[in-house]
């Protein structure tokens, strides 16, 4: 049983620590005391309050602890790591942020600690499985779509967040990075949208999005990358006929003398009709497509709301993998100086097949299917 201790107790964070109080000495932290609370409701757990954006609290809190699980929101997610990388502490970061994670890899290295970033669903899992791949051939396409819905459509958007509202928009605006013909591309946001038919749920619009994040750093060779999300039909339109009217724009505008960012004043008015309901049904869909040697591999994910652990999909799918690499880490499986994404662990047959059992455990099956071209 090993001293673990998990920064951010939100949706996902919750999630991980309920999984892995089961098998390790967990405590949970985050700034807020009511979320504590509601996890002590769930389970005995030990709890700290604790502002992560407060280095020397933080370097002091996490002393003595064998591992730290970050998943604080995105906006802190790298200057928490750099801290705790400051700790020589070893890390499994779920936080997402915006930087570049391999920017600490000389600084994990010189404190001789192994961080693992990005090990959520998507960034994660699809980095697993292309990592997985690319071990064992030589790989020239590589694809994923994925996205989190609510299973009942409600118009006008036909969506619900599962995170915040601003981490969605955000999405919606900054220009996707591709790898076309071996050179990184820049497109659009909500760019080059095309339909797609999943078994069980239909038709579904997939679009770009700048999700390749690691891959376009560590997988420079493969020719052909990206990322797209999906929604349901019609949720992209009304996106564009915000983005293209100044709705999501950050230029302030002067209302009554009052200095207003109307992308601010879009997500909080999203944010009452985007907010998931606690006893909402939503799902999770993902496929990853790799191509390469005459073969065409596919990856099918769909998992939904668990009511009995009142579990949302993606948590469970992210939290899971999360707690997955966390065992392999803990276990020195993976113990590796250094920052490492998920497609740098997947090229370890052993892990990636114990993450699959991991996942398979909690009901989360992944449909693996291979096509001769």
């Amino acid at each position: 049983m090993k001293k673990i201790i998990v920064l951010g107790c939100g949706m996902v964070g919750s999630a991980i620590v309920l999984d892995l109080h089961k098998r390790h000495n967990v405590t949970a932290t985050d700034f807020n005391q009511e979320v504590l609370d509601a996890i002590k409701l769930r389970d005995n757990v030990a709890t700290m309050r604790l502002d992560c954006s407060d280095h020397h609290a933080l370097k002091k809190a996490v002393s003595g602890f064998d591992l730290a699980v970050c998943a604080v929101p995105g906006f802190l997610g790298f200057e928490t790591l750099k801290a705790l990388i400051e700790a020589q502490i070893d890390v499994v970061d779920i936080s997402f942020f915006p930087e570049n994670a391999l920017e600490l890899n000389d600084l994990a290295i010189e404190k001789g600690v192994t961080v693992v970033v990005d090990i959520g669903v998507a960034p994660g899992l699809d980095n697993l499985i292309l990592g997985h791949h690319n071990a064992n051939m030589q790989v020239d396409f590589f694809e994923c779509l994925v996205g989190g819905l609510p299973s009942a459509r409600t118009f006008p958007y036909q969506y619900k967040a599962p995170f915040s509202p601003a981490d969605v928009v955000e999405e919606y605006l900054r220009p996707a990075r591709l790898y076309e013909s071996g050179k990184i591309v820049t497109k659009p946001a909500l760019s080059e949208p095309e339909y797609i038919e999943f078994d069980d749920l239909g038709t579904l619009e997939a679009f770009n999005t700048d999700g390749l994040r690691s891959l376009l750093f560590t997988m420079s060779h493969i020719p052909d990358m990206r990322e797209k999300t999906l929604r349901y039909p019609g949720h992209r339109d009304q996106m564009l006929a915000l983005r293209s009217a100044g709705f999501l724009s950050d230029d302030k505008i002067n209302i009554n003398g009052v200095d207003i960012s109307p992308r601010d004043f879009t997500s909080k008015i999203l944010f009452n009709s985007w907010k998931l309901g606690d006893t909402e049904d939503e799902f999770t869909v993902m496929r990853v497509t790799v191509k390469g040697e005459g073969k065409t591999h596919v990856w099918d994910l769909l998992d939904r709301t668990d009511h009995q652990t009142a579990t949302s999909s993606m948590a469970r799918t992210t939290g899971y993998t999360c707690c997955a690499v966390v065992e392999s880490v803990l276990s020195c499986s993976w113990k590796q100086p250094g920052v490492s994404p998920g497609e740098l662990i997947g090229s370890n047959f052993q892990i990636f097949t114990d993450v699959l059992q991991f996942l398979g455990e909690r009901n989360i099956y992944l449909k693996h299917i291979t096509i001769e071209d």
